[in-house]
């Protein structure tokens, strides 16, 4: 071989950066298996072809070495990495030492892609590789398929539609290969398979989706099959192309965890190697008799054989009953069936709940898996995973509602007419003070009318204050289990990331702590305002609301009762009478409080220049009133300690107002009572002296009805402005003192109170109605749910550190305040089933609108709109490094408390249940457990104080369910350890009620959280397939917390 001597010398003193690759090896030259002499350490440098050999790194090249024709055999030990070159032309061969063993693997890649075959395969590779770059709307292994008018529009009539079952996926196949052929005989493959489509229309390629790695062995047999639902634009003449590659390194597999459009990350085949392709016709598969294809893989430029593809019709429905031996292979670790895709949610929920359902949840991502059960016999599992529109319905209908309830109050402050000087400065700032929250929650709602797009939020815009309402990452998880001898069973996990206010940050803590020091602050104002207790304010928000509520009622009842007497119908009369009634009743109830008369007290002092009376001989309440006879006045008003008591302010003016209704309601009462009996032919006319309407100045029985109504009906309405107008102006004088004593930071408090209660409303309402809709059929759920009510358990896994602690903070107050929440369920009038929310601060009724056949289903009760109350509780256990640092060096007293506090709302519930329903209401399991039992173990597991005790969780999840309540898991962002969380509970669920084989558990496990419906919701968070711990964080984990090697490493979270 001819060759230039300086040009060689002169290439080998380049630069660094100049080669392929270089570094230190140890060399000698080996005849048969002995070495000549021994290794000598040399610095070696590759360019293309040419293996310069060096003394050190500045000295001339020795020895060149030509890699043509030879092939590299690894030898891996424990003693020694070493590299042999075995040469052709039978020249003694060439031993290379490395000093580690990443070190001799990359020298094996390096010197194995040197020669000039090597090159071809670059070169083909890179002819792939562009092929794939120029992918259409590269759709990606979440299964995003084309949009349905794209679809409709590549539909033309040439091409030959699937047959197939209406709502089910078009096409499902799985996969596995034999007999694959490694790149050095001594290697173990790491196979995964690529899918990708060809539409006969466009000729292009996209790649649709990827099977799990089958590490060790060259006849993997793949857990993940493929799917194509019923939108996704596929035809008997499409082709679908079926890539092998060997994966070397699963922790730099960048094209399967980084496969989003706008992903950063680069496409080459980092830590893989390509093995061979084939591709087939759709209709060549679904045409075939035994509905299986077996396919010749090959090499990129079509040459040689490098194993065969068996592809396999799968359809839905279908389950063998046989044992499940007969897919086990020689290979350790191969025994277990397919996971199929799809995104159908009719397989799991009713038809008849499908119009409903789709209005809530949107964008299913769906598997499908198969384990052996302990008696060797196959169970199916369903795993589902879909986002909710009520993630910004529901925070949107909230702030509507915050707005018209903030400027009702701004009005009413205005309305408390003229004050003193010093109190009309304070209602100045206050109202300035509301007008700029006002306008924030303005401007916030518009900015929510403008998203378009996903339908839930992402972990990363946790902190964006335009979404600060929204939760973070709200998702159904559900799984749906169909055994060969049990009954299927359906588990529903709701995940979202705690509610919590991260925009405000947590440098001052959360609201738990927040909300306590602004109590106690605001006892200590002064004398710049009065104090009234948190219930006392409580209780003005609640009167004025009854005001605003009853008034317009007890009005349009007047007005019907007039209309009655105008059409001279006794019926009618009567039920109108009755209405009146009742609502007038209701309406004087709502004033018999002592808060009011000293509101009325406090803000008559507040007037310039009030004038004090004495009050004359004190009147009994007893005397008022027809059904407000039995209201007894309160005997002694007890005046809170900061209201000035002034002994001449005239009392009795308040009682004579209030009265007043009562006496008015009487007089039309008895009008009504002698109309009827006048028009009555049959009745005998009885005491002409009613004593109930001696306070009426007229008695006419004769004549018109209307004419004989209307001045009654006037007085009593006067009668009730005068009260509402009163009563409006002393609970709104309470609640300037509430905004006055803590002004900014009560509104601020506000804000960050509605903002976590926005995002914790949306999952219980998520949650309420899909297990309303799960529970429709089940007769003791729905007896239980308007007789006892619904338990809510939520999950926490945040630390009691840093931030977090704060979160925790937040999410403890978030979920109590879910306790003021009702549901109402409602028969729908038109095609919207989205929720409607009405009500105020501290008191929201939530109407859950059914389609009329499935509203036929409930108990009559809750037809005729009982209104349904919610448990909700909160037990957390902290499992990440924080916690670890919390544990040994801060302080976990917050995680005890709040435990402590649910675990006996817990208890307060059961004993609920216990006492109005029947035990046969319960779940029937598998092994029955005694809920007893069950909260005594809780009890005694909270009261230990053990480290990371993730059991506290296990036994309120298990407690949730045998309770017929809706489970919710949340950590910061719901992606990570929610993921390892939920996915512990599906796999322990199937173990312990579904005979899930003992062997399978670890499997069933890892192949969840690898290729399940978690790590998509990763991807759709963070564009990438990778949870986000590392190596440190997860040895602080508890053992069944940690996901598979490989799926984990850096992401944004």
């Amino acid at each position: 071989m001819r060759f230039n001597a300086k040009d060689l010398a002169s290439l080998a003193r380049r630069p660094s950066g100049c080669f392929d690759k270089e570094g230190k090896l140890k060399i000698c030259r080996v005849v048969g298996d002995e070495k000549l002499i021994e290794p000598r350490e040399r610095w070696c440098r590759l360019k293309g072809n040419l293996l310069f050999l060096m003394k050190n790194k500045s000295s001339e090249a020795s020895e060149v070495v030509i890699l043509e024709r030879c092939w590299i055999v690894e030898f891996r030990s424990k003693t020694n990495v070493s590299i042999v070159l075995k040469f052709q032309s039978g020249e003694p061969d060439l031993y290379l030492e490395a000093a580690s063993k990443p070190d001799c693997e990359s020298w094996a890649v390096a010197l194995g892609e040197a020669n000039s075959e090597g090159l071809q395969n670059k070169i083909q590779q890179l002819r792939r590789l562009i092929m794939e770059i120029k992918e259409e709307r590269s759709s990606d292994e979440a299964q995003q398929f084309l949009p349905s008018s794209q679809a409709d529009s590549l539909g033309e009539p040439q091409f030959t539609s699937i047959r197939r079952i209406a709502n089910e996926p078009k096409l499902e196949f799985s996969l596995a290969c034999k007999d694959l052929v490694a790149a050095t005989r001594d290697r173990k493959l790491n196979t995964f398979i690529q899918v990708s489509v060809v539409h006969p229309a466009e000729h292009i390629l996209t790649r649709y989706s990827s099977t799990e790695i089958v590490e060790g062995t060259r006849d993997p047999l793949f857990l993940t099959g493929v799917t194509f639902p019923p939108e996704y634009p596929i035809y008997e003449e499409t082709k679908i192309k079926l890539t092998v590659y060997d994966v070397k390194d699963k922790s730099q597999d960048t094209v399967r965890t980084s496969v989003l459009p706008d992903h950063k990350e680069p496409r080459a085949d980092v830590g893989r190697s390509f093995l061979g392709c084939t591709t087939f016709r759709v209709g060549d598969l679904v045409k075939s008799k035994e509905q299986q294809l077996t396919l010749t893989l090959r090499t990129s430029d079509g040459g040689k054989t490098v194993g065969t593809i068996e592809v396999n019709l799968v359809k839905m429905g279908e389950l063998e009953d046989g044992e499940t031996d007969h897919i086990t292979t020689d290979t350790q670790d191969q025994k277990c069936a397919l996971v199929r895709e799809c995104t159908a949610t009719e397989g799991i929920s009713d038809k008849d709940n499908l119009p409903s359902l789709n209005a809530v949840l949107k964008n299913p991502i769906c598997k499908l898996y198969r384990f052996p059960t302990s008696d060797n016999k196959w169970m199916r599992i369903r795993e589902q995973m879909a986002e909710t529109t009520l993630s910004f319905h529901v925070p949107k209908e909230l702030i509507n509602l915050h707005i018209k309830e903030d400027m009702r109050r701004n009005q009413e402050l205005k309305d408390l007419g003229e004050l003193a000087p010093h109190w009309d400065n304070m209602r100045k700032s206050v109202i300035a003070h509301c007008d700029q929250m006002l306008s924030m929650y303005q401007d916030t709602l518009a900015e929510l009318g403008k998203h378009t797009g996903s339908s839930f939020k992402s972990s990363c815009s946790k902190g964006e204050k335009t979404l600060e309402f929204i939760p973070i990452n709200l998702h159904l998880q559900r799984m749906h289990v169909h055994s060969p001898r049990l009954k299927d069973a359906l588990y529903d996990v709701i995940t979202v990331g705690a509610p919590a206010a991260h925009f405000q940050g947590f440098k001052n803590g959360g609201l738990r702590k927040l909300l306590s020091k602004f109590e106690a602050e605001r006892r200590n104002t002064g004398y710049q305002c009065i104090y009234y207790s948190p219930e006392n304010t409580a209780k003005a928000k609640e009167v004025l609301s009854n005001i605003n509520h009853l008034q317009p009622l007890i009005s349009s009842h007047a007005d019907l009762l007039l209309n009655s007497a105008s059409q001279h119908s006794p019926d009618s009369l009567k039920n109108s009478l009755k209405m009146l009634s009742e609502k007038t009743e209701l309406f004087v109830h709502a004033f018999k409080d002592q808060l009011v008369r000293s509101a009325l007290l406090a803000l008559y002092t507040a007037r310039p220049g009030c004038v004090l009376k004495k009050p004359a001989v004190p009147r009994n309440s007893a005397e008022e009133g027809s059904d407000l006879q039995h209201q007894d006045h309160p005997s002694q008003i007890k005046r809170q300690d900061s209201i000035p008591h002034h002994s001449e302010y005239d009392e009795e003016e308040w009682d004579r107002v209030w009265a007043n209704v009562g006496k008015s309601l009487n007089c039309v009462i008895a009008m009504v009572d002698r109309l009827l009996e006048k028009d009555s032919i049959s009745s005998i006319k009885e005491g002409e002296n009613d004593p109930s309407a001696a306070d009426c100045k007229v008695l006419r029985t004769d004549g018109d009805w209307y004419e004989q109504l209307y001045p009654l009906v006037i007085t009593l309405k006067d009668c009730m402005g005068e009260v509402v107008t009163r009563a409006k102006q002393s609970m709104a004088f309470v609640l300037l003192q509430e905004l006055a004593c803590g002004l900014p930071q009560c509104l601020m408090l506000t804000l960050r109170r509605d903002i976590v209660f926005s995002q914790a409303l949306a999952g219980l309402v998520c949650g309420f109605i899909i297990k309303l809709h799960t529970g429709l059929h089940d007769q003791g759920f729905l007896q239980q749910l308007h007789t006892v009510g619904l338990l809510v358990q939520y999950e926490g896994l945040l630390s009691t550190y840093s931030e977090e602690a704060g979160m925790l903070e937040d999410m403890a107050v978030g979920i109590s305040d879910l306790q003021k929440v009702m549901f109402k369920v409602i028969e729908a009038k038109s095609e919207d089933f989205l929720p409607v929310i009405t009500g105020r601060r501290e008191h929201y009724v939530i109407e859950v609108q059914l389609p009329a056949k499935m509203f036929e289903l409930l108990p009559q009760e809750i037809k005729e709109g009982k209104l349904l109350r919610m448990y909700p509780v909160l037990f957390n256990v902290g499992i990440n490094e924080q916690q670890t640092l919390a544990e040994r060096f801060g302080d976990t007293t917050l995680q005890e408390n709040i435990n402590q506090e649910n675990l006996e709302l817990l208890k307060e519930y059961y004993k609920l249940f216990t006492e109005k329903m029947p035990p046969d209401c319960l779940p029937h399991f598998q092994e029955q457990n005694d809920l007893k039992g069950l909260l005594e173990n809780l009890h005694q597991n909270i009261q230990a104080k053990k480290r990371k005790n993730v059991e506290i969780m296990w036994l309120a999840a298990t407690i949730c369910r045998k309770l017929n309540g809706v489970r919710f898991t949340c950590c910061k962002s719901a992606k990570d350890r929610t993921s390892m969380s939920v996915t512990l509970e599906q796999c322990s669920i199937l173990r312990d009620e579904h005979q899930l084989h003992k062997d399978f558990f670890i499997r069933a496990l890892d192949c969840m959280r690898r290729e399940g419906c978690r790590i998509e919701n990763v991807l759709k968070n963070v564009k990438c397939r990778k949870y986000a711990f590392n190596m440190i964080q997860l040895m602080a984990f508890p053992k069944y917390y940690r996901p598979p090697e490989g799926t984990y490493g850096k992401a944004d979270t």
